[in-house]
This record gives structure tokens, C-alpha cells and sequence, in this order.
């Protein structure tokens, strides 16, 4: 598949991935794969920010909400998937859209991805607890005891790196760093990786105001249908915690609206320095499609 290109749009959640994309997938008559980790279950979608109807009518989409949250989901088996639908795609398309917040599936397909088994799900509860029942320092612990190397190298911020880290040591008795290789792949296709960007306050400003249209579109009676499944791994998100949390009667609407707020501008503050570490991304605004554009025609150009 030579001179096939495949443009990766990136960025932190509530940046506005989705429209952009669509609307260069429309200009260049081709398609897209979803790589936000949440979307891609079909019983999440207010609080997931999955594309509306009328959206997914505009252009074809892939690998969104294929799979049931009763299903575990790794970014090996997305890899896969969306490396399949590619080979597909590249037959009828010169250009092929990958867009999401998720940069560890992003990378997986770009870079490849470890060979790491499936971890059972009994086992990802428990971990899960015992964060929720004991804070991140105890995973924090549990990880530098078992993993020292990985330790170094993650995110010991993010819970789900934590757990996923500890839950590979428990079920297989080996070490996750043992599992990475850092070995990249061989693609059949060239990959221009576009990083969305605006300033700090201005993407503060929007996910506040998203939290606000999310539950006014109903996402408080979308968590109340998931709440008997909120052990699920699936469910174990910014915002769902929360407001299972009022379900259970914990804390009032009120009180979660600002801590849900804070959660997402937190973790958007984390997605922006994962891409900023990559190093390889062209950075653009939202609304730059324009040159965004360019920057794809010049890469077809030069290829």
C-alpha cells in the first residue's frame, strides 16, 4: 500500500476533534476510525461525548460503539481492529482519518504494541477497590514493590496505568515492564500525526461548559442505566464516578457538577502532556482547517 497516507488527528478532550475530523473526512471524500477508549462501547454515549446521529451519518465511522461494556477491550485488540479496517480502507482511499483522546490506542496502531494478555476482569475490580478504597498511593506502592522499572517510566498519576500495571503482574507473575518491548512496527502506509491546540483557559472554559450541555442532553438518567454495572472497567471514567456517587446518595448534582469539571480539566491537562512528549506532532488550532489541510496536501506532495 505505497503512497497511502494515514492522518491522525490528536488532542486533548473537548478540543473538538470530532467536527474537524468529519469535516476533512468530507473534504477528502474518504473515511475515519475512532480512537477515543470509551467510545467504543454502544451503551456509552452522553457521557462519553460519542458523535451524534446526525454526525455518524456524515461520514462512515469505525470501531465506535462495537462493543458491549460486559466486554473487555484492550489497545492490542484496537490495534488489530483498526489495522484491519485500514488495510480495507487504503484499497478505495489514498487518505484514511484516526481520531481521538486516547494516545495509547493512537500509538498502538502507529508504533505497534506489546504483546500483554488479556487481564481477567475480576482481577481489574480488585485493584479497582482497592483505589477506591484505599487512594492512589496505595497502587502507587504496590507498583514500585512489584515494578520498580515501570514505575520510573508511567503516569503514577493515572490510576488506570496503575492498575492495568499491577493487574498483568498479579495474573501472569511476571513484571508489566517485562511485557514492553519498545519495538515499533512496519506500517504499509506513511502517518502525518496533527495535534489540536488552543490556549489552556479557552479549553478550560469548554469542558466546563460541555459538562453542563452533557447533563442537560441527559447524561445524569444515562448514568442511572449503567449504575448497576459501574464495576465494569468500562465505567471507571471522569464523570460516571461521579455521578454514580450522587446515585448512591454520597454527594448532591450540585456538588459533582464542579468536581466532574475538575476531573476532565485535569485529565485534559494530562493528555496535553502525553502529546507533548511525543515530539512528532504538527500543531494546529480547531479551527485551522485550512492549513490543516495544506500540511496534508503538501505531505501527499512530497511523497
Amino acid at each position: 500500500m505505497s503512497n497511502k497516507l494515514l492522518v491522525v488527528i490528536g488532542g486533548p478532550t473537548g478540543i473538538g476533534k470530532t467536527p474537524l475530523t468529519i469535516k476533512l473526512a468530507q473534504h477528502y471524500h474518504t473515511e475515519l476510525i475512532n480512537a477515543d477508549s470509551r467510545q467504543v462501547y454502544q451503551e456509552l454515549n452522553i457521557g462519553v461525548s460519542k458523535p451524534t446521529l446526525e454526525e455518524l451519518a456524515l461520514v462512515p465511522h469505525y470501531l465506535i460503539g462495537h462493543r458491549s461494556i460486559h466486554q473487555p477491550y484492550s489497545a492490542g485488540q484496537f490495534a488489530n481492529d483498526a489495522l484491519d479496517i485500514l488495510h480495507k480502507l487504503f484499497v478505495d482511499h489514498d487518505i484514511v482519518f484516526l481520531s481521538g483522546g486516547t494516545g495509547l490506542y493512537i500509538k498502538a496502531v502507529t508504533e505497534g504494541f506489546d504483546s500483554i494478555p488479556s487481564i481477567p476482569e475480576e482481577i481489574i475490580a480488585h485493584w479497582t477497590k482497592v483505589w477506591k478504597d484505599e487512594g492512589i498511593s496505595a497502587l502507587q506502592n504496590v507498583l514500585q514493590q512489584n515494578d520498580p522499572e515501570y514505575f520510573q517510566v508511567v503516569d503514577q498519576s493515572n490510576p488506570m496505568r496503575l492498575i492495568r500495571a499491577i493487574a498483568v503482574t498479579t495474573h501472569t507473575g511476571k513484571s508489566f515492564s517485562s511485557f514492553r518491548t519498545g519495538k515499533a512496527s512496519t506500517l504499509p502506509f506513511d502517518t502525518l500525526n496533527i495535534q489540536l491546540t488552543i490556549p489552556r483557559e479557552e479549553l478550560y472554559a469548554r469542558i466546563d461548559q460541555r459538562v453542563i450541555n452533557m447533563l442537560n442532553d441527559g447524561w445524569m438518567e444515562e448514568a442511572e442505566s449503567l449504575f448497576p454495572y459501574r464495576h465494569l472497567k468500562a465505567l471507571q471514567t471522569v464523570g460516571h464516578n461521579e455521578l454514580f456517587e450522587v446515585i448512591e446518595g454520597k454527594i448532591s448534582l450540585d456538588e459533582a457538577i464542579p468536581m466532574i469539571q475538575q476531573a476532565t480539566r485535569r485529565y485534559a491537562k494530562r493528555q496535553m502532556t502525553w502529546w507533548r512528549n511525543q515530539g512528532t506532532w504538527k500543531m494546529f488550532t480547531p479551527e485551522d482547517s485550512y492549513s490543516i489541510i495544506q500540511q496534508i496536501d503538501n505531505f501527499e506532495t512530497e511523497a
